[in-house]
Order: structure tokens, then C-alpha cells, then sequence
């Protein structure tokens, strides 16, 4: 939290945060306390098995050893909110998670009713090729056509930068985040492991690549963020509150309706050049 500190101030009395301060922090805390109920709602290992809810659906996307899990973790302040597996590429569904208050509950200021997608992993050689593929296909489709999908996270290593594999998920999603029907932040994870120096440069070339696709309707953001040191973990939070809060609530479809979950799309093939 920033505070205005006076030219002159009077023994023993500490600076006084002015209004806006105020304001800020308490937007702080209310985006932290909307990340902490997030709650596993169900697993899917494909589409037609996720439930249409209607609200709306933050996905999370990146490599399989980008930390991911773990910034679900540190964003929702809980340790085993997303399996952090030892061992990358383990994750096999979709985890969704839902936020807010509960159906029945009354609806609560500032705490928009949410889901959160964990999809698997990307990019790690040592998975089967089948299973691979089997995963890839139904991250693609889910991508491609989820409806309600309001914004995608993507964790890019800090250290790395902008992978091939990478920038075949940025071109795979697009058009969506061109015509701004999806918002996209990308979080620089691992952070806490370059120096001040280092941190500035990985910031400014994700910056300049993501500058590629900037058009007036697209909302890009791009942050660093630390599990460890806890670096961007409001900022996040709040990004996503902020997109849930202006995001529509669709109508749920009628019984027996499965809905568009797309499965027509070319879902590539993430894999690493030779």
C-alpha cells in the first residue's frame, strides 16, 4: 500500500494514508478474500462432462513445470487447492473450482459468483505421446469453444521467457483475445529466482511481444509473480475479480441441452521443435 508522506512530519506521529489509499487497500483485501473461496468443484477428462453453470470461467494455461498449480495455490491462499504434483505433466483434466458464494447463499458485494479451470499442463516430454495428445485435444476444444470462458491465465517462466510451445498457445487462442471476447494475463512465474536485472528484462521483452497483439478491443496484462515471495499475488487477484465482476452471467441452457463445448476445432500439437 502507498502512503503520501508530507515534507515535514511531527515527532511521533506516522504517516496518514489519504483516501484513495484507503480505498486501495481495502480492494486488496476484498480481492484476497474472493481468491480464498475458491472450492474444487468436479474433475472432467472431457469436455461434454463439465457442467454448464453459467458464470463466468477463468482458465488457467502453461508448461507443465511453469508453476502453475502452485500460483492457483498462492492466488487462492491454500496449499492443496490445485495438486502440485513432484513430477510435471501429471495433471490429466480439467479441475474446476468455483468462488463466491454458494448457490443458495445471497448474493455478496464484491464477491462475484466465479469458476476456475485448471487445465492440464503442456509440453512435457516424458508423457506418453497418446495420452499427450488425448489431453492436448481436449485443452484445444475447451480453449476453442468454452462457453463462458471470461479470461485465460498463462504462466510463462520468468527465466525462460516466451517458449515455441508458448507462442503456439498465444496463436491458438488468438482470435479471442484479439476481438476481446477473452481476456489474457500472462503472470512471469519463478521470478524470485532472477536478479532486479534480470526481473526488468524478462518483464520488458514479454511486454514487447505481448505488444504484438494489442488492439483496441483486447485486454492484455502481463505481470512477474513469485509463489515464493508472494510477488504479484494481489495484483492477480485482483485482475480477476475484476474481470468476473464485469463478466455477464449467462442463462444456463434448457434440461437436456448439452450446449456448445466446441470438439470441431484443429486442436496443434504442443510439442518442442528439434
Amino acid at each position: 500500500m502507498n502512503t503520501t508522506h508530507a515534507s515535514a512530519v511531527s515527532p511521533g506521529l506516522s504517516d496518514v494514508p489519504n483516501e484513495s489509499d484507503v480505498v486501495g487497500a481495502a480492494g486488496e483485501r476484498s480481492a484476497l478474500a474472493w481468491a480464498h473461496t475458491a472450492r474444487f468443484l468436479t474433475t472432467a477428462s472431457q469436455l461434454r462432462q463439465l457442467p454448464l453453470h453459467g458464470l463466468p470461467e477463468i482458465a488457467f494455461v502453461g508448461r507443465s513445470n511453469a508453476g502453475k498449480s502452485t500460483a492457483i495455490n498462492t492466488i487462492g491462499q491454500q496449499r492443496q487447492l490445485a495438486f502440485a504434483s513432484r513430477k510435471p505433466g501429471r495433471t490429466q483434466h480439467i479441475n474446476l473450482f468455483r468462488l463466491g458464494p454458494d448457490e443458495d447463499a445471497d448474493p455478496v458485494p464484491g464477491l462475484p459468483r466465479a469458476v476456475w479451470a485448471d487445465l492440464p499442463g503442456y509440453g512435457y516430454a516424458a508423457v506418453e505421446r497418446s495420452a499427450k495428445l488425448r489431453w492436448q485435444k481436449v485443452m484445444a476444444d475447451y480453449l476453442e469453444g468454452r462457453e463462458g470462458l471470461t479470461g485465460i491465465v498463462q504462466m510463462v517462466d520468468s527465466r525462460h521467457g516466451f517458449t515455441p510451445l508458448d507462442r503456439q498457445l498465444l496463436d491458438f487462442i488468438g482470435h479471442r483475445v484479439l476481438s476481446g471476447q477473452v481476456r489474457l494475463l500472462v503472470l512471469l512465474t519463478k521470478s524470485d529466482k532472477l536478479t532486479r536485472q534480470e526481473s526488468a528484462l524478462s518483464l520488458r521483452k514479454a511486454r514487447e511481444l505481448l505488444g504484438e497483439w494489442a488492439t483496441e478491443e483486447a485486454d492484455i496484462g502481463v505481470a512477474l509473480f513469485s509463489s515464493l515471495q508472494r510477488r504479484g499475488v494481489t495484483e492477480a487477484a485482483e485482475t480477476l475479480r475484476e474481470w468476473c465482476l464485469a463478466a455477464p452471467v449467462l442463462p444456463l441452457p434448457d434440461a437436456g441441452s448439452e450446449g456448445p463445448h466446441g470438439g470441431n476445432s484443429e486442436s496443434p500439437e504442443l510439442q518442442e521443435q528439434p
